[in-house]
């Protein structure tokens, strides 16, 4: 999966905002999302996945907790196709 699929989804945009400030535990996570998206603990749980194997959030574990924190090597890929349009914002 790509940077651009990976980034196409709200939810999935919304966990990398929240993980921008700190590392951040699953549980505060799921919170966050299950109340401003309405969506289940598993659907939560499968977008943190897809973070985690596509190289966007990495996850330490603390006994039985995981906490999740931003990886920003693969916003590169975002930022290098960006480029091209920068000069028409300049």
């Amino acid at each position: 999966m790509n940077a651009f699929d990976v980034l196409g989804d709200p939810v999935r945009r919304r966990i990398l905002e929240l993980l921008l400030v700190d590392e951040q535990p699953t549980r505060w996570i799921q919170m966050v999302i299950q109340a401003e998206h309405d969506i289940s603990q598993p659907a939560v749980s499968r977008h943190l996945r897809v973070l985690r194997e596509s190289g966007f959030a990495t996850v330490r574990a603390e006994g039985p907790k995981r906490h999740y924190s931003l990886d920003p090597d693969p916003l590169e890929e975002v930022d290098g196709w960006l480029s091209q349009f920068r000069s028409m914002w300049d």
